[in-house]
């Protein structure tokens, strides 16, 4: 994988004016494109940073965007109970359209680099669904076990998407998922892994290196396709 550079904090402005921070990090070299990372409801917290370095040293451009900037600014939760309800109460707070704008000028500044990519976990990868449906600046997206993904089955991504889901996942049922892959034939490419909800988080207890790596190496790929060529 190409070196990283080190990562750093930049502003952004949204279409309506509210600037918010991003975590940024550029590779060393040219850029193969841009990735946003959308995060999770622990908010831009080291993990998120950590998967943008990630990208990073694959050569891409990565973004990730601080999306309880509007509601909590600031906010960084680790994943003990008491901050899985901190963020389940952030998350219900977001307004969705403020989020997708948010998101949007995370994808322009990431565009910079050329074709781009929304990269999303559980919250996040909600929010990755939702934004290849709505942003036609996207040339891909990946969604990692996006909770209520299968309630956004009507929603007709702009682009093609890449799912990652756990079939001992509590949180989202897999039939849901694969109906709404029979729903978009030839746009959502679904695989499913022997693991539990958050599996690539390796902070979390249910961190599964084996699927973690799997996922990985088939969302490069899945880059090398639709953004880097």
């Amino acid at each position: 994988m190409t070196r990283v550079t080190t990562g750093m904090m930049v502003t952004l402005e949204a279409s309506d004016g509210f600037v918010l921070p991003a975590y940024r990090v550029e590779p060393r070299g040219e850029p193969r494109g841009g990735v946003v990372i959308l995060q999770e409801i622990f908010g831009l917290n080291p993990h998120i940073r950590s998967v943008a370095d990630t990208y990073a040293r694959a050569g891409y451009l990565a973004v990730a965007p601080a999306l309880y900037e509007r509601v909590a600014p600031g906010a960084e939760l680790g994943y003990a109970p008491a901050e899985i309800a901190r963020g389940l109460e952030l998350r219900a707070q977001c307004d969705v359209a403020d989020v997708l704008k948010d998101i949007e000028a995370a994808v322009a500044d990431a565009a910079l680099a050329g074709r781009t990519a929304a990269i999303g976990y559980c919250w996040g990868g909600q929010l990755a669904w939702r934004a290849a449906a709505a942003l036609p600046e996207l040339s891909a997206a990946v969604v990692y076990y996006g909770g209520g993904i299968d309630a956004l089955g009507h929603l007709t991504p702009l682009c093609p998407v890449l799912g990652h889901f756990a079939r001992r996942d509590a949180h989202i049922p897999v039939d849901g998922v694969l109906a709404v892959q029979a729903r978009h034939p030839g746009l959502f490419e679904v695989h499913l892994y022997d693991a539990g909800h958050g599996f690539n988080c390796d902070a979390r207890e249910s961190h599964d290196p084996a699927a973690a790596a799997l996922a990985l190496s088939r969302t490069l790929r899945f880059l090398d396709q639709r953004v880097a060529a």
